[in-house]
């Protein structure tokens, strides 16, 4: 490509750049409400799940869509469903739970909706007289525990999440609820991330936030490895857990949304992006009758900042790094490499999407109603930003300071400790076709904070994922799965006993259809070759979810 033509190309957004699509068909069956399975039944093998595979696909996503008469109005906000694919010796089970967070069961006990999520707000008992409606109106939101987002772990337990401060402990094997945890009763955090990391000494990190009278802060906290010597005792355990840097929000009015964070072998990476929660409109929004959805901005005037951390110390550098307005939710992995931070992130250059995933909209009719939503919506694509790590104030202005072999993304200092970045696409064309990827995973065990050189991900030539996609970063090239009226979710590696590659095992995914009841199934794809091995068919119906976990302790 000239470089006359690849100026052009990085004008056009990424909506732009991916094809326009025509005769979409309708998702409205992966949208409903689904009836849990709480005694594993067995499945349908078709081809062969290697007998090595032994443990459990963890899966999470909304699962029940109303209570009553009342409906909710938007996709996340529906109540938490976990799955369980139970994989042994060539075999597979499916089961089933909703999760008994505080928000179904007063939900059920009502039957109708009396807890507000992030795009439905709770309307006002009908029972109460005039006067305690409205007052009704000016007490503070009570933030949900319908942790419908992931399974994380800390110190060896599982619990699902979302994205308040609420989590709920869970029995990997039964799927059964535990306790509740309220992140703020061991740090001073208002509300914590679903996409945690961990590093190989068995400590957990993650994102929280909080706010006060001194400013909002974005925190990095650190929970310790189980003790050696650990109590027996079925509880749930965050001890130790510690706030590692707190980092002043740019604008402590308008702090930005973020769902992941970026984290190497030495440093983490919080990205501000200009995706902006307004607190005068947070403070205000139950009184005026709006959902959580409704307080949250684009606002492309601002730049992306990278916060650089030494997650050892907890010191933050004193640079600042930025790039022009994007969108992120997931970053697929961060190395170091010399004086350099490589990351590597699924992006996007319009941030108002979130808001958009309305149950309405995801239920449009085949054609044209569904075409213009999809038209409308963000596509995201990878990218690689490179961080320089050795700026001070012998280094020189305005000339690229990465000097990487072959890399294509630059970083310039426009003024002392300050330093703007410009992205390498970490694509060819070819994925344009399929509308840009999200959900991406890697072999995380062995290479999250390390070079690496593939990574796994959802095609989205729809509104919902219609491919299954695996990524060279080294050569761009791609490899695909994709079926007419199949609809995968985010893809799972998990490598082979044995493996001497990055790539030898199996990529796990769930697949639905909209066009047949009952037609669901757990997916195994040689992960090398991207070819399938076997499926696992059930006969229930699994609505579209969120994230998973491979849990080899199953």
């Amino acid at each position: 490509m000239s470089k006359t033509a690849e100026l052009q190309t990085r004008s056009l957004s990424s909506r732009q750049r991916c094809p326009q699509a025509s005769g979409l068909e309708c998702l409205a069956p992966l949208v409903r409400s689904a009836e849990e399975t709480p005694d594993p039944i067995p499945t349908t093998i078709k081809g062969t799940i290697p007998p090595w595979i032994n443990g459990s696909f963890l899966r999470n996503g909304p699962g029940k869509f109303e209570f009553g008469t009342d409906r909710y109005t938007h996709w996340f906000d529906g109540m938490a469903m976990m799955h369980r694919f139970h994989i042994r010796e060539g075999n597979v089970t499916y089961s089933s739970r909703f999760l008994r967070s505080d928000s179904f069961v007063e939900n059920s006990e009502k039957n109708r909706i009396v807890v507000s999520e992030f795009g439905t707000l709770a309307m006002p008992d009908p029972c109460k007289n005039i006067f305690a409606r409205f007052l009704s109106r000016f007490q503070t939101p009570k933030p949900t525990d319908n942790a419908n987002v992931n399974f994380v772990k800390y110190k060896g337990d599982y619990y699902v999440s979302t994205e308040t401060k609420y989590m709920r402990r869970v029995n990997p094997q039964s799927l059964e609820t535990k306790e509740k945890v309220d992140w703020s009763q061991y740090i001073a955090v208002n509300s914590a991330s679903a996409h945690p990391h961990y590093d190989r000494d068995g400590s957990t990190y993650n994102m929280g936030n909080s706010y006060s009278r001194s400013g909002f802060f974005y925190n990095i906290i650190r929970v310790p490895p189980p003790e050696e010597k650990a109590t027996m005792e079925d509880s749930a355990d965050l001890s130790g857990a510690n706030v590692i840097c707190s980092i002043p929000a740019a604008d402590p009015r308008k702090p930005s949304y973020f769902h992941s964070f970026v984290m190497s072998e030495n440093y983490i990476v919080f990205v501000e992006q200009p995706i902006k929660i307004d607190l005068l409109k947070f403070m205000l929004y139950k009184i005026q009758g709006k959902s959580f959805s409704k307080v949250m901005t684009w606002e492309p005037q601002h730049a992306t900042i990278f916060h650089l951390v030494n997650r050892h110390t907890g010191k933050k550098s004193e640079v600042k790094y930025y790039t022009g307005p994007m969108f992120t939710l997931h970053q697929i992995n961060a190395f170091e490499d010399s004086e350099f931070l490589v990351m590597d992130m699924c992006c996007g250059d319009d941030g108002e999407l979130i808001g958009e995933f309305t149950l309405e909209n995801l239920r449009r009719n085949s054609g044209e109603e569904i075409d213009e939503f999809y038209n409308s919506l963000c596509r995201n694509l990878p990218r690689r930003y490179v961080l320089p790590l050795s700026v001070d104030e012998q280094t020189p202005a305005d000339e690229n300071l990465i000097t990487l072999h072959n890399c294509k993304a630059t970083a310039r200092m426009t003024k002392p400790g300050e330093v703007y970045m410009t992205h390498e696409e970490l694509h060819n064309d070819e994925l344009l076709q399929f509308g840009g990827l999200e959900f991406p995973q890697i072999n995380y065990h062995q290479f999250n904070g390390r070079p690496y050189r593939y990574f796994y991900s959802c095609g989205f030539g729809h509104v919902f994922s219609d491919s299954l996609l695996k990524m060279d970063v080294h050569t761009k090239e791609l490899k695909a799965w994709r079926y007419p009226g199949l609809y995968p979710s985010e893809p799972v590696f998990v490598a082979s006993p044995k493996a001497t590659e990055e790539d030898d095992g199996v990529v796990l995914s769930v697949i639905i259809t909209p066009r047949e009841e009952k037609s669901t199934f757990l997916l195994v794809l040689d992960a090398k070759t991207f070819s399938e091995l076997g499926r696992a068919e059930v006969p229930v119906n699994i609505p579209y979810g969120t994230h998973g976990v491979f849990n080899e302790m199953g």
